[in-house]
């Protein structure tokens, strides 16, 4: 059986990895005054010299041609572990969608499509990439590695990730968040992709959580999935509704402009205090709506890494 084939006859990304490679080509040739000018596969990557490094390794040609001072970084200086962590719980395949592609993603496929993409820069550097998707229960786990068999073996269970949903699962990601964090000792860059939707009503559980993620050391970057349209704005008709809660099955009927205002305030309440927290604990807090393009999430990558290393 073409496992492959199979999966996209479902309705999955019809090409995962090619299309993260052209999301991630696309965003690497608008970078014209980025300090990641210059990024290529012949090399990790590109650094911003800094007065009094050696001048061994300034990259002249690139000078010459941006009137900047770069220094290349090899394969050995820039060897980086990295672990996606991606929310699968009910809510994070929020709005349904009968096909994924750029123009149609929900979170669970935004939050997809950008683990491709950073795994396609991972790749092109040659550092080690781990995964964990987590639902009602711990779905899967692979270790950190390099190698082409794992990068494919990684980008198949991605991709039936979006196709596998079962009603009301929700989630305690806090108690996922311990074991991920048992499982890497190795001083690593970990990436955090959910709507922070969580079955538990006490937030400090998740935040501790998190603190025990950056107990080896880690970089944590949390990257706050969500719908501004719908989840944020509350952008509904103003027509009997009925809203269901997808891990639940809770529903509720009302007019949507009869609570909108109050919607929004609780809601933007709710982000800020998450990004508060964050900053509070020393944890990279990124909004990554499903709504915009993966310009954001690629930019967080880069800088973070510079950070890393």
């Amino acid at each position: 059986m073409d496992i492959q084939k199979e999966i996209n006859k479902t309705g999955g990304f019809t090409n995962l990895e090619l299309l993260a490679k052209q999301v991630v080509e696309g965003f690497i040739s608008g970078m014209h005054k980025s300090p990641f000018h210059g990024f290529s596969a012949e090399f990790a990557e590109h650094k911003v010299y800094n007065n009094g490094e050696s001048t061994k390794h300034i990259d002249w040609k690139l000078f010459a041609k941006t009137d900047k001072l770069f220094t290349k970084r090899y394969e050995e200086e820039t060897n980086l572990r990295c672990h996606i962590i991606i929310d699968n719980s009910s809510s994070m395949h929020y709005p349904a969608v009968k096909e994924h592609h750029l123009g149609s993603l929900n979170k669970i496929s935004f939050s997809v499509l950008a683990t491709a993409c950073l795994m396609n820069i991972l790749k092109k550097q040659r550092d080690a990439i781990g995964l964990s998707i987590y639902s009602d229960e711990y779905d899967y786990y692979a270790p950190e590695k390099g190698s082409e068999r794992h990068h494919q073996m990684l980008l198949n269970t991605l991709n039936k990730t979006i196709l596998h949903q079962s009603d009301n699962k929700n989630t305690d990601t806090f108690k996922f968040l311990h074991l991920i964090a048992e499982k890497i000792h190795r001083r690593s860059l970990l990436f955090l992709f959910t709507d922070m939707l969580q079955a538990s009503s006490n937030p400090e559980k998740l935040f501790e959580a998190l603190r025990h993620l950056k107990y080896n050391k880690h970089e944590v970057i949390l990257f706050h999935t969500f719908d501004s349209e719908k989840e944020l704005n509350f952008d509904f008709s103003n027509r009997p509704t009925r809203f269901v809660d997808v891990e639940t099955g809770d529903f509720i009927n009302l007019y949507a402009d009869n609570i909108k205002d109050n919607y929004r305030k609780e809601v933007s309440s709710y982000f800020y205090d998450l990004k508060m927290k964050c900053a509070q604990y020393g944890i990279k807090y990124v909004e990554a709506d499903t709504t915009k393009d993966f310009d954001k999430i690629l930019t967080t990558y880069f800088v973070e890494r510079q950070k890393f290393a």
